[in-house]
């Protein structure tokens, strides 16, 4: 039995180290049938800080989630972070143009190898891509993604405010 036991432990699977002596990044890949599942998280995720912050939770819209996926592939388009479309639209624009009838109360966005949960801290760790993300008046959001084939994430995150659903606008 304690041979097995010892054998058991000469297959276990090292961890690849850089050579500062640290643990080197696992590529972290999403696949098409993890899109909701990832969506649903990042809600989840938010709706928590929010809580904690004492505002009301916020939930997924369709529009804004065309818009953020629009965003995120022209980022890596222009192989660059920034709030600007390639054609020179604003989040405003990109907003407008996906139908949303709301208002559009901010965004967020990262080029970057972490997961959507890593890119949520980085932006809770900042005052002001937090704010954006506990603004009490947002009772929507709309959050994606584009991952190149090296890995590279482009996530963008866009927060509205419904007129309809959220009376102190």
């Amino acid at each position: 039995m304690m041979a097995l036991v010892g054998l058991s432990a000469c297959d276990a699977p090292t961890e690849r180290l850089g050579p500062d002596g640290k643990p080197l990044p696992r590529l972290y890949r999403i696949h098409a049938r993890d899109e909701a599942k990832i969506q649903y998280h990042i809600l989840d995720s938010i709706n928590a800080l929010r809580a904690a912050a004492g505002t009301s939770p916020v939930q997924l819209n369709a529009n804004l989630n065309a818009a953020a996926a629009t965003h995120s592939r022209d980022m890596h388009v222009q192989n660059r972070p920034w709030h600007f479309g390639s054609d020179g639209s604003s989040p405003l624009d990109r907003v407008n143009r996906s139908g949303y009838t709301g208002l559009m109360l901010g965004e967020n966005i990262s080029e970057t190898y972490e997961t959507e949960l890593e890119t949520l801290s980085a932006w809770m760790e900042q005052s002001d891509t937090r704010d954006i993300i506990l603004d009490p008046r947002a009772t929507d959001i709309g959050f994606a993604w584009y991952q190149e084939e090296n890995g590279k994430l482009w996530w963008t995150l866009l927060i509205g405010a419904n007129p309809s659903q959220f009376s102190g606008l």
